[in-house]
């Protein structure tokens, strides 16, 4: 779940508790090009206003329309279509061709929407099931690699909360600033430092704070497709034991902080004292971050998440050997 979605049931649950009525809209399936993916939110309340996106604005607008018209006035989970041809396509700012359905729903208390933010809040991740013929709502904590939407005749599942997780070693200053940044983006970030000079002033609402040593939080965090790992310290003894773990395993990202001429000391140790190979080194992405001209913290920590953001989505110009020198 992206930050808009989180806003979106943010102020969808505002609204409630003002006792508004507001219908909630999930896409649950696209055919062809769509704006936004499946799984993604818009709320529409009772006198029109609307949180979230699902499109350009013409479906937004369209809603709106409807409900202007009473015929958004639900008992119950209704499905509504958009884009089957490419007229109406073209007219809802679909590409050509393009199809997106969206599953609307009444928010009531049954829909459980507090009780799923309360949990988001904790940073878990959450399966929400929805009853399509009564609109009741289950959470249960979701299995990791579960599916984002699942819509059958009966049911809606949706999975919340971090779909990408960010594990920090070091927790200085430019910590701070990637930590926030990679919220915004909806990682779920963990910051490791066993350094008592380092953790105890670390304070960053969200974020996860262990003091364990790095070998052993990459082995406990288990990386996985939807992880990066991100080292910050400075420091060999702390920076190469996460390394080591990070680069036999599956994260999409691995990163370090530190010159080329620091970055080939690394390798030289990572091969020699670890047993690394020339495959798991060519893993590492370092200097960190994308070459930006970046120096001070706040744009190192963007220059990383813009590299971290281009591998993710296998983007053209992904370049490991590019970075920022620090």
């Amino acid at each position: 779940m992206d930050n808009l979605d989180l806003g979106v049931l943010r102020t969808a649950a505002g609204w409630r508790a003002e006792g508004r009525g507001v219908v909630l809209g999930t896409i649950t399936r696209t055919w062809g090009s769509a704006p936004r993916p499946v799984g993604s939110l818009v709320a529409v309340r009772d006198d029109g206003q609307i949180a979230g996106s699902v499109s350009g604005g013409c479906i937004e607008d369209d809603l709106v329309a409807q409900l202007r018209a009473g015929s958004l006035t639900l008992a119950r989970p209704t499905p509504l279509r958009y884009g089957v041809g490419a007229e109406e396509a073209r007219r809802f700012g679909l590409p050509c061709g393009g199809t997106l359905e969206l599953m609307l729903e009444p928010l009531a208390p049954h829909s459980a929407v507090d009780a799923l933010l309360a949990r988001l809040e904790r940073g878990e991740r959450v399966q929400r099931r929805l009853d399509l013929t009564t609109g009741a709502v289950t959470l249960a904590d979701a299995d990791p690699g579960a599916d984002m939407l699942t819509l059958t005749d009966t049911l809606l599942v949706s999975h919340h909360g971090p779909q990408w997780r960010l594990l920090v070693i070091g927790a200085g200053q430019m910590t701070d600033y990637l930590a926030q940044m990679a919220l915004a983006l909806g990682y779920g970030v963990t910051v490791c430092d066993p350094r008592a000079e380092y953790a105890d002033g670390f304070h960053q609402a969200g974020v996860t704070l262990t003091r364990d040593m790095p070998d052993d939080v990459v082995t406990a965090f288990r990386p996985d497709g939807a992880t990066a790992i991100v080292a910050l310290t400075h420091d060999p003894k702390l920076d190469d034991l996460a390394l080591m773990e990070a680069l036999r395993g599956a994260a999409f990202y691995v990163g370090a902080i530190g010159s080329r001429v620091n970055q080939a000391k690394r390798r030289a140790r990572l091969a020699e004292h670890f047993g690394l190979t020339e495959a798991q080194l060519d893993r590492l992405h370092g200097p960190v971050g994308l070459d930006i001209g970046a120096r001070t913290p706040p744009e190192i920590a963007l220059s990383i998440l813009a590299e971290m953001t281009s591998v993710r989505y296998r983007a053209a110009g992904a370049r490991p050997e590019a970075g920022c020198v620090v």
